[in-house]
């Protein structure tokens, strides 16, 4: 059995976005060396989330509106966390909604899809540095 571990760091310049990382988890796949096996890719930061769905900038906007509407950012004012000094309360809601981490089987040397699926990096409060870690296991 091997493993293979990699960190994906990302600072995204706004508040919000989704970011498709399937390129970068396919590369990791290429250097891992490995063509059987499983794949975590996991948001290391609370305010941050990976998950898998279809890369239709339709459907991201509905994210968005959707997310907003569950957990509105403002009024700050209206988060219990909020009162730490952070305005982040939404973001923290947000991830939790959306999911910490994917696991993705790995099948002759591919990640093992259904029609349409694509990794997705979440953020939800940015403007500073995150990571993704990406572990790969298998033979």
């Amino acid at each position: 059995m091997k493993s293979y571990r990699k960190d994906l760091w990302f600072n995204i310049p706004t508040r919000r976005a989704f970011v498709n990382v399937t390129p970068q988890v396919e590369e990791c796949l290429q250097d891992s060396g490995i063509t059987d096996g499983i794949a975590l890719i996991n948001a290391m930061h609370i305010t941050a989330s990976v998950f898998i769905n279809d890369d239709e900038s339709g459907l991201h906007q509905d994210y968005e509106e959707w997310l907003e509407k569950l957990a509105p950012h403002e009024p700050v004012s209206k988060y219990r966390h909020n009162r730490t000094g952070e305005d982040n309360g939404d973001a923290h809601l947000k991830r939790q909604i959306m999911g910490r981490e994917v696991v993705v089987a790995i099948s002759e040397g591919r990640l093992d899809f259904g029609p349409w699926e694509q990794i997705f990096y979440g953020e939800f409060d940015g403007r500073r540095k995150k990571r993704v870690l990406v572990k790969i296991i298998g033979e």
